[in-house]
């Protein structure tokens, strides 16, 4: 009954950050960028960024400040949450529409997230976190802003922008007649607690504050689970967490894929990865080390097995688009998806036979 409770929960907590980061944080990022007269594509790089990245971003927060110590667990979403984006998100868009794809942003996302890969490794070789690692990701980062501001300027690209409606991605889900009976008190909830549009500033820091909350909620679901069940608490990142995170991002990509704009889903992945791994990880760890004034401890050998995974997911997602010359097909789809599925079932084995 108690595990019941707790992936009732997850669940629910699942649906809160999705809908607060669709109907509020990622909306009121728009109107500060656009307030700002942020071109779209330093905006989608930055802000939009930040607007679908944010529960990883919180989730790496909050476990890395717990009293316990359970770093591993925001590790493990990243990267979980990472292999899902790659494999699954790229996969799916593959499936729903043949896409024509713009190689250019495609390449500079890839070569950098290659390297995002590599410097996580790197910081994980010794076991801990120092100060001076933790500055490298986010200057690495930093970096990648310069190149997607100038890359336009080497590399000339159609922009597949699009806008998706406020809300379409999560209407699916509530046909359920029985889920739409558990939402509706939360849904409530949400309308009380947020203002109309016109208060974008006011809505970005309530969605933080929500965002915080449900992460924390989060972060102690997947402790106790672990507990319960006596599982590691990286597999439950890597896997439950991760794929709960980053199912709002999946249902928006098929959209997008459907309105033709296969390679605009690719970059977000992309993108959203290199977001994740480079400050998702390195601004939890910076902030971390200044406050407790001491190196984070790494020990998570599944974790250091899953940046391997991360680097050969990329290199074979882009072998696949430069082999079809760079249109995807649905046999690319069902390769990336058939991977992923691979990928659950040796973590799951691993911890079974372990």
């Amino acid at each position: 009954m108690t595990i019941l409770l707790y992936i009732v929960i997850l669940l629910l907590s699942f649906y809160l950050i999705a809908q607060v980061s669709d109907r509020f944080f990622i909306p009121s990022l728009d109107s500060i960028s656009g307030r700002l007269n942020i071109r779209s594509d330093v905006a989608g790089a930055t802000l939009m960024a930040i607007g679908s990245s944010a529960p990883e971003l919180f989730i790496a927060l909050i476990a890395v400040f717990h009293p316990d110590g359970h770093a591993e667990i925001g590790m493990g979403t990243i990267v979980g949450s990472a292999l899902f984006n790659v494999l699954a998100i790229i996969g799916a868009a593959a499936l729903v529409r043949k896409a024509f794809i713009s190689w250019q942003p495609v390449l500079r996302d890839t070569i950098f997230y290659l390297i995002a890969i590599v410097a996580l490794a790197y910081v994980f070789f010794n076991d801990e976190i120092t100060l001076w690692e933790a500055i490298l990701l986010i200057v690495i980062y930093v970096i990648y802003i310069f190149a997607v501001i100038y890359w336009g300027r080497f590399f000339k690209y159609r922009d597949d922008a699009v806008e998706i409606e406020k809300g379409e991605e999560l209407k699916s889900i509530k046909r359920y007649r029985l889920f739409r009976m558990l939402i509706k008190p939360l849904d409530l909830i949400l309308n009380i607690t947020f203002l109309k549009s016109k208060h974008y500033l006011l809505n970005f820091i309530i969605s933080i504050m929500w965002i915080a909350f449900l992460s924390w909620v989060l972060v102690h679901s997947a402790i106790a689970l672990s507990e319960i069940l006596h599982i590691p608490e990286s597999l439950i990142a890597l896997t439950v967490l991760a794929i709960g995170t980053s199912v709002p991002d999946l249902i928006s990509s098929v959209i997008v894929a459907k309105k033709g704009r296969g390679g605009m889903a690719i970059s977000n992945a992309l993108g959203s990865n290199i977001f994740d791994v480079l400050l998702g990880l390195g601004l939890p760890w910076l902030i971390a080390i200044i406050i407790f004034n001491k190196s984070i401890e790494v020990k998570s050998q599944s974790i250091a097995t899953s940046v391997i995974l991360l680097f050969g997911s990329v290199i074979i997602t882009f072998s696949l688009m430069l082999l079809r010359r760079w249109v995807i097909k649905k046999p690319t789809g069902i390769i990336l998806l058939a991977l992923y599925v691979a990928y659950l079932v040796w973590e799951i084995l691993g911890v079974l036979t372990g």
